[in-house]
């Protein structure tokens, strides 16, 4: 671990976030999984399009609203 120099008149603070009560369960549980089967647990898809499908959407209602 490096150690990092403070400029003058500057202070870096690190003060973590608390875990919610869901962060906390949902932690423990890809814990147990890993434990469990020694295997990261999959990773599941995102429901945000991607950057394409989301221009695609955009250009689409753009030309119908055009019409």
């Amino acid at each position: 671990m490096g150690h990092i120099k403070e400029p003058e008149g500057v202070d870096f603070i690190v003060d973590p976030t608390p875990l919610t009560i869901e962060d906390r369960k949902r932690i423990s549980e890809i814990i147990a999984y890993y434990k469990a089967t020694g295997k990261k647990r999959p990773v599941k898809k995102s429901k945000v399009k991607s950057r394409r499908q989301r221009k695609n959407m955009t250009l689409a209602k753009t030309k119908k609203q055009s019409l």
